[in-house]
């Protein structure tokens, strides 16, 4: 029987669940006082008076009904496919899936259909989502027509996704149980998804400086060289806020020491000189201890029956594993002052010949096996760390390469080592889905042009991240790596030095606008960078577009890959549009030829609104006030909501936070108010 648990939200228990799920590792409680803000939901979605399930040797089959021209999205991180329906997807961690099957670096149990739900599957297992790919025996039973001509004379064509002309069935086959409990949450789209975020905790209260420019240097460099790189940066005025460091930090990195190598002889004087110029330090790490690691006989008792690259695996599942890993860290590493951690590996490999994770088979002290593991330890490893900074009141964003159902509350950000931009920005797009982050990192680059149009589409995404850990110089000087090895620059190394400055430098304009998005995830559960289709449900177009996203409430992203040259097709929605850079006006309800030159991305504005643009800054500091223009797209009554407090501590989810309200009246004039007496971190110029 379905039980109804908040606003819009329903629980249902169908026969005997394991124990061991997502909702039993949360660490954040229903957000519902943002859950009574949408609208209220008393009756639960039609769909479910037709759920029906059964017990089999497999384990547990769940089926409802799907409509012919239903749409589905969400399952995680997808990098292949926007629109689910007609799809079958595999819930599994894989960091090199072989192809578009649902397996990737942060799969979830969870997706919202068009038919006005989102369903989540409370399990860490290996699930399998049958998305309309079948209808049952007898529905075809009327179809009598032969003899057609065919004209399909490839395997692409052959294959293609094809909407079914009979209704079709979801099928959710979840293998090993006994029995499983469902969470189902109300609304078209954006509304389901946002009672998802806000089941899981809502958006993380993200730090300022974390939405600022990061730099991940040369995994070569010695302490020296981390200092010479990063004073080179405020000598050149090249805006960074983040500075992380590679797994040449550790004495012994594949598996892991967590102590400093002989390169940092000294890291508690690199790490004052890297504060005192106003950078907040990252670094990587893995889950695998290595033997030689302080914490590696303290971790023996509870870690798996299979080591990865000679080094333990923790039971982060395990409170005593738990309790070891994020002591030494707090002790030896947070409280010297680093501000974050890169988590890698911890997302499985089928296709890497090295001993890349642990098989299905182990068992972990917690009574998890392999298969639980793989899905989980994403979550558990990002719930550990995160857990220091919040005893400490403090704030993180950091990175991690895997995660899984409820993460929203989580401040971390996913990267991948697949690198393809299409599909990067396909990330951008289907992220947003299921409560998680997605960085299309700049990292290797065909050239300079490839160079310019990656880091055009990062400064629009949730972080703005230059990966550079094969290249000692700094990508704007010399793209090529092995040129860049050997110290030889680009003889254009002036003009992408330039490029680089005023793209950064834009990002860092953009700060208040994108920290207020963050916060309204934070308080309602509304993806901060998200896919068309949320906010226009109702275009059959924007349920295919997977190549453009809106940043923000008011922005659509355009992004060029290289291969797209000097111009690409835009889909604007109904509507008037403007041109965020020019003001060119556009009339939505159609496709446009955009041409935009190597220095330029297409970003259009929604008509009506008010985007504040700070004076950039080269990095974002404890007293930073940043200085707002407002810059208004189009004419009548608007109203923009500036969220403000200090930027660094937990103390805003107490309510320690103000507004700042941007007016436009029916006249065209801008005024603005602030509502709250905390800490004044904008001054507005109108």
């Amino acid at each position: 029987m379905l039980e109804k648990i908040a606003n819009g939200v329903w629980k249902l228990v169908l026969g005997e669940p394991e124990e061991l799920t997502p909702v039993k590792y949360r660490k954040f409680d229903i957000n519902k006082a943002g859950l009574e803000s949408l609208p209220q939901r008393d009756v639960a979605p039609e769909a479910f008076q037709a759920l029906e399930w059964k017990k089999t040797k497999r384990g547990i089959a769940v089926t409802l009904p799907m409509e012919t021209t239903e749409d589905i999205f969400g399952f995680g991180l997808q990098l292949k496919s926007l629109n689910m329906a007609g799809r079958k997807r595999r819930i599994r961690v894989n960091s090199d899936p072989p192809a578009d099957t649902g397996e990737s670096h942060a799969p979830a149990p969870f997706y919202v259909s068009s038919a006005g739900y989102g369903l989540f599957a409370d399990t860490f297992r290996y699930t399998d989502f049958f998305m309309g790919t079948n209808s049952v025996k007898g529905r075809s039973a009327g179809k009598t027509e032969v003899n057609q001509i065919h004209q399909e004379f490839s395997e692409s064509a052959l294959y293609a996704l094809k909407r079914a002309g009979e209704k079709r069935t979801i099928i959710i086959d979840i293998p090993g149980v006994n029995g499983i409990t469902l969470y189902i949450f109300s609304g078209i789209l954006k509304e389901a998804v946002q009672r998802y975020n806000l089941f899981s905790g809502g958006g993380p209260l993200v730090p300022m400086w974390g939405l600022g420019v990061w730099y991940r240097t040369y995994g070569g460099s010695d302490q020296d060289k981390v200092i010479q790189t990063a004073e080179a940066f405020r000598t050149e005025h090249i805006p960074v806020d983040v500075f992380g460091l590679e797994p040449g930090w550790h004495s012994h990195s594949y598996s892991c020491t967590y102590e400093w190598s002989y390169l940092f002889p000294e890291p508690e004087k690199m790490i004052e000189a890297l504060k005192t110029q106003h950078y907040k330090i990252n670094l990587w790490e893995h889950a695998f201890v290595y033997p030689a690691a302080p914490i590696y006989q303290d971790l023996l008792p509870y870690s798996g029956d299979y080591e990865v690259w000679n080094g333990l695996v923790p039971d982060f599942a395990d409170e005593k594993a738990v309790e070891i890993f994020s002591d030494y860290h707090e002790k030896n590493l947070v409280d010297k002052g680093i501000m974050g951690f890169k988590l890698d590996e911890c997302d499985n490999s089928d296709y890497n010949p090295s001993n890349w994770s642990f098989p299905e088979v182990s068992t972990f002290p917690s009574g998890m096996d392999g298969e639980q593991m793989h899905n989980g330890i994403g979550l558990l490893y990002q719930n550990l760390l995160g857990n220091i900074y919040r005893k400490k009141n403090l704030r993180t964003l950091s990175q991690v390469r895997a995660s899984g159902a409820l993460a929203a509350p989580l401040p971390f950000v996913l990267y991948s080592d697949l690198y393809d931009h299409r599909d990067f920005i396909r990330g951008i797009v289907t992220s947003g889905f299921s409560g998680m982050l997605w960085s299309p990192e700049v990292r290797s680059c065909e050239n300079g042009g490839d160079f310019l149009r990656r880091v055009q589409t990062v400064i629009f995404s949730a972080q703005a991240l230059l990966n550079c850990w094969r290249i000692p110089n700094p990508p704007w000087k010399q793209v090529d790596v092995e040129k860049n090895l050997r110290n030889e620059y680009m003889k254009e190394e002036v003009y992408y030095t330039q490029e680089i400055r005023r793209l950064l430098q834009l990002r860092m304009s953009l700060l208040p606008y994108l920290y207020s998005a963050f916060m309204e995830y934070h308080l309602y559960g509304t993806p901060p960078v998200r896919a068309v289709v949320l906010d226009y449900p109702e275009d059959s177009k924007a349920a295919v577009i997977d190549d453009q996203y809106l940043f923000g409430d008011s922005m659509m992203v355009c992004p060029l890959t290289l291969e797209d040259g000097t111009g690409r097709t835009v889909w604007l929605p109904k509507g008037t549009w403007h041109n965020f850079f020019s003001g060119e006006i556009f009339e939505g309800g159609r496709e446009y030829q955009i041409s935009a030159k190597l220095e330029e991305i297409p970003v259009f504005v929604k008509n009506g609104a008010l985007i504040p643009l700070a004076e950039p800054v080269e990095y974002v500091s404890p007293d930073t006030v940043f200085r707002i223009r407002v810059k208004s797209f189009g004419k009548g009554e608007q109203c923009f909501a500036l969220y403000e407090d200090d930027f660094e501590s937990l103390d805003a989810e107490k309510g320690a936070y103000n507004q700042v309200l941007i007016s436009r009246d029916r006249d065209g004039g801008i005024s603005w108010e602030r509502r709250g007496t905390h800490p004044i971190r904008y001054e507005l110029e109108i």
